[in-house]
């Protein structure tokens, strides 16, 4: 027969848990033990709708299905001096590199939608109209690439990476994945996984979770709980 071991750790984070959620049901109890036994830290994909058990899988799954970033290269003029050092956000034309910066212009979203529709070299057309395309971007590294010591007569090219999220760029795919993280992902907890029906939760996770439901851990779990005298009140509550 299965035997859950409850350990002093284990055992502090279930009277918290039980202490703040009264009166806590077995299952939820059960699932707070599930979720610091094996150290899980599920997280919410609010745009996918989806549940990962973990940020790691999340990212992996994500990025694996060729939904996180995408490769794109970026021209870089020095004909004028839209970026300096205090800039921390840029807009940046596709087609020449021209930019400007959130510091060096009073309104550099109307100025860059201004210039895209005007851009000599911009040859893309929606019903025969120029379009209105560009990049936008607040990593560092983009904007320093931007401010140079000695300026080159001719721009240059720079391949940068393009969140499929929210299409700012970032010098690095790691950059894209750390504002993935940050910015996208919500964590919630077992308890709150098990009672909703909003979002789909990830296959392997939502078979990890099947397993650890079975009748028989459960009923291992509250015979482990019932060495402890302090839980006696609660277990009596779930017997009735």
């Amino acid at each position: 027969m299965t035997k859950a071991v409850i350990s002093e750790d284990l055992k502090s984070a279930l009277e918290e848990f039980l202490n703040e959620n009264r009166p806590a049901e077995l299952i939820n109890t059960y699932l707070c033990f599930v979720e610091n036994k094996y150290n899980l830290q599920p997280v919410l994909f609010p745009k996918e709708k989806k549940i990962y058990q973990s940020v790691e899988d999340a990212v992996r799954m994500v990025e694996k299905e060729g939904k996180l970033w995408h490769e794109t290269e970026i021209k870089i003029g020095f004909s004028n001096l839209s970026v300096n050092e205090q800039t921390r956000k840029i807009y940046i034309c596709p087609f020449t590199g021209k930019v400007f910066g959130d510091n060096t212009h009073p309104n550099p979203q109307d100025a860059i939608y201004d210039w895209v529709s005007k851009c000599p070299e911009n040859n893309e057309r929606v019903g025969g109209l120029r379009v209105k395309r560009f990049f936008i971007s607040d990593d560092i590294d983009v904007i320093k690439s931007y401010i140079a010591k000695s300026k080159p007569k001719e721009g240059i090219t720079k391949v940068v990476f393009s969140s499929m999220m929210s299409g700012k760029l970032f010098s690095t795919k790691e950059a894209v994945v750390e504002d993935f993280k940050k910015n996208y992902l919500k964590k919630v907890s077992l308890v709150e996984v098990q009672n909703q029906n909003r979002f789909e939760i990830e296959g392997h996770f939502l078979e990890f979770i099947q397993k650890q439901l079975a009748e028989d851990k459960i009923t291992a779990f509250v015979e482990a709980l019932s060495q402890f005298d302090e839980f006696t009140p609660y277990i009596e509550h779930w017997m009735e």
